[in-house]
């Protein structure tokens, strides 16, 4: 079932233009290439290159990895937290705490997972926040998730997303014209040409610009809100078993969205959270690129409502089926 989120717009005050930054190209090195006018999703350059509006910068830094010579600096000038005023969340209550270690503990025992799932909380505008941290540093979606199965907890409103993409898509912001377009897609070489990238960016799915005001993710040992979806970063082995653990009852197959872009927000987030539906992603080239993710991992996000049957399933297949087939009992005698 589709998520109904709160329309309500956010405060003017969360954007990513509250946090300041400096920009600055070491001229004696340039060599006016412009591509860093070329690569910036919100126009903070002219030819030149010249810097014309720093106010705009996100700080995602596309043109710091673009530039050949390696000669455009950016650093934070202030940031604060837009929402200091407003009151927190209650805390969970015990039981619900319990429930989510629980749901951990059964995947990492059964499973073998090395890392913690990632309990994920959309919060719409207007909503309490958690009593949580806010990053000093700015991160992409992606590497908050990586930084929760280590064991962090981050509460990230707009001004703490580096990603203009994945923090549109989520619903914190309106989308910069040149990735609305399909333009920066092209210019990274990803798809063969303009139509296909418009194509691409028309069959995503995306929230209501301004109609979430935080992402919050946590271990889902630790969750610090009702989380919507639970990110599993796994094998594809134990994907495999997820899947199997949420039919076990039903014998259900699945159809899966997948596309090799914008893995996390879009195919471990979004697709779980509006569709009500387990989904998986290989991973996109932007998570691959700024996080430590290993070659050899997926990912599923599983609607929070579809857990309870998932740890069910998983503990029954758990009694005889994984430690069989891990045993390789159907191999012949060497």
């Amino acid at each position: 079932m589709a998520v109904n989120i709160n329309q309500q717009a956010s405060s003017a005050e969360n954007t990513p233009q509250q946090v300041e930054y400096s920009v600055d190209i070491d001229k004696a090195q340039c060599t006016n290439c412009n591509l860093c006018v070329a690569f910036c999703p919100v126009e903070v350059f002219e030819d030149g290159p010249e810097v014309v509006a720093p106010e705009l910068c996100w700080g995602c830094e596309t043109c710091v990895g673009q530039c050949p010579e390696g000669c455009i600096k950016i650093a934070v000038k202030s940031g604060v937290d837009p929402f200091s005023t407003r009151a927190k969340a209650d805390p969970l209550p015990k039981e619900r705490r319990e429930l989510f270690a629980s749901w951990s503990s059964t995947l990492k025992e059964v499973l073998g997972l090395r890392w913690s799932p990632v309990a994920i909380s959309l919060i719409p505008a207007g909503d309490p926040l958690p009593d949580a941290p806010i990053p000093n540093e700015r991160l992409r979606y992606c590497q908050s998730l990586m930084a929760a199965r280590r064991g962090r907890t981050y509460v990230m409103p707009a001004n703490r997303h580096a990603c203009p993409d994945g923090t549109s898509i989520l619903g914190l912001t309106d989308m910069p014209a040149k990735l609305a377009s399909g333009e920066l897609y092209i210019l990274f070489h990803k798809l063969h040409d303009i139509e296909a990238a418009k194509r691409m960016v028309h069959e995503r799915p995306s929230l209501p610009p301004h109609t979430v005001d935080a992402t919050v993710v946590s271990p889902l040992e630790n969750a610090v809100t009702e989380p919507q979806v639970i990110a599993v970063f796994a094998q594809p082995e134990q994907v495999m078993w997820l899947c199997m653990s949420s039919s076990y009852y039903t014998g259900h197959r699945f159809d899966f969205h997948a596309s090799g872009y914008n893995a996390q927000c879009v195919e471990t987030t979004l697709i779980p959270y509006t569709s009500g539906e387990l989904n998986i992603s290989f991973g996109c080239y932007g998570c691959r690129a700024s996080s430590d993710i290993g070659d050899d991992l997926m990912f599923m996000g599983i609607p929070v409502d579809k857990m309870e049957e998932v740890v069910k399933g998983l503990k029954e297949l758990g009694k005889k089926a994984i430690p069989q087939s891990r045993s390789k009992i159907y191999l012949p005698p060497l």
